[in-house]
């Protein structure tokens, strides 16, 4: 009821800035065995390697996604909600504009719980026949913290006729991600902890935001090349945010940034210098009940290439479910790079001998590689694959200084 009363007091409060609005009466997929939004009955189990949706899996990876953004968060989204059962049905999805990078960023927190909603991209004003598809598929069954809205639309994107839906719009990038961290706060009954992304340093710097937004349901904030802006301050105090995470190094949020904020809130920065480097730093660290730290093995880890900073948002969702994966970059189609190795090494599952230690009751990492042969060759996939599976122990523990 709380989170009833505190959507309906933002919904009450839009205006003609259409900050949030709802439109759209149709609620056809609020039950089973309806039709989706394209005429097309229940999918059939064919589909989910359609569109991009499928791809090469190893004995400890397994590959989604297709050529660029909007395939690969058809792909997420398919793998985590088939539609084929009602408990593989997501309450609502995200659709953001793939041309809008900032809105995708700050959309990832709406894929934590309570929510957990998959995203989509949409592109010139309307939805690609991926992201269509995978909508009529998924079969949203309406949020009921949300009104059983099934689509939430961000800032431009497209929004698909016949689904009951909530438009989350905003005049400039700091104050949409202000609106969208409101909501998720309505959502969660109430948020203690920010992320703090650039808007003006390197993408790859920033795209570890996205999976730290989903698991923690800490909402993402922004600060740009002249500081802390307006509207990112007054989310920080409207919402008593009692820490603050800054994502990547100085490159990422200068230290000027930094110390404007710690006027509002303790300030801890997470990063490393360089993409790989910065991606490690943020699977590794925690802080309490905040952050992955993976530092052991049995995990789930998100792969995906620095290039493609929308896979980001797009992967977002297996941070929050599936195997809970942390997110790491890869700066090259092929080839794992060294410090990238060294960590998984550090990290992998090995067993002995004995009953106690035998495979079967051992832990094990799973990666999901995000992207086609273009972002993640098939060699890498195999490299990342030996360094994911489990060894035995007497060939676990190689220095890292050893490893080529």
């Amino acid at each position: 009821m709380l989170i009833l009363a505190a959507v309906a007091l933002l919904l009450a409060g839009c205006g003609k800035s259409g900050v949030i609005t709802t439109t759209g009466e149709g609620d056809h997929a609020a039950t089973g065995g309806e039709r989706g939004a394209s005429g097309t009955g229940t999918p059939s189990a064919t589909f989910l390697h359609a569109g991009g949706a499928g791809g090469i899996a190893t004995g400890s990876t397994t590959r989604v996604g297709g050529a660029g953004p909007v395939l690969d968060a058809a792909a997420v989204a398919r793998a985590l909600y088939p539609g084929l059962t009602p408990g593989t049905r997501p309450q609502a999805v995200v659709i953001v504009d793939r041309g809008d990078w900032p809105a995708a960023l700050a959309a990832s927190g709406l894929a934590a719980a309570p929510l957990l909603a998959p995203i989509l991209y949409s592109e010139g004003g309307s939805l690609p026949a991926a992201s269509a598809t995978a909508l009529a598929a998924m079969r949203p069954t309406g949020a009921t913290a949300l009104h059983r809205v099934q689509t939430i639309c961000i800032a431009a994107a497209a929004c698909p006729s016949g689904y009951r839906a909530m438009h989350v719009r905003a005049r400039g990038p700091y104050v949409l991600a202000r609106k969208i961290a409101t909501l998720m706060s309505a959502l969660r009954g109430g948020v203690t902890d920010g992320i703090v992304a650039s808007l003006s340093g390197p993408r790859a710097l920033s795209m570890p935001a996205a999976g730290l937004a989903a698991e923690s349901g800490a909402p993402i904030l922004f600060v740009g090349a002249k500081g802390v802006p307006s509207a990112t301050a007054q989310a920080v105090s409207s919402l008593s945010l009692h820490t603050l995470y800054a994502i990547g190094p100085e490159a990422a949020v200068s230290e000027a940034s930094s110390d404007a904020l710690s006027q509002l809130a303790e300030v801890r920065r997470i990063g490393a210098n360089g993409a790989v480097a910065n991606s490690i730093a943020a699977a590794a660290y925690t802080d309490g009940s905040f952050g992955w730290g993976v530092q052991e093995p049995g995990h789930g880890l998100v792969f995906a290439r620095a290039s493609r900073p929308l896979d980001a948002p797009a992967a977002a969702p297996l941070a929050a479910g599936a195997d809970f994966g942390p997110l790491l970059l890869l700066t090259a189609g092929s080839g794992v790079p060294r410090p990238l190795r060294r960590y998984l090494a550090d990290i992998q599952p090995g067993y002995g001998s004995t009953p106690e230690s035998a495979p079967v009751r051992g832990v094990y990492n799973r990666g999901w590689l995000i992207g086609d042969e273009s972002a993640i060759s098939i060699e890498t996939q195999a490299e990342l694959d030996g360094l994911l599976r489990s060894i035995p122990r007497s060939e676990a523990g190689t220095p890292p200084s050893l490893l080529p």
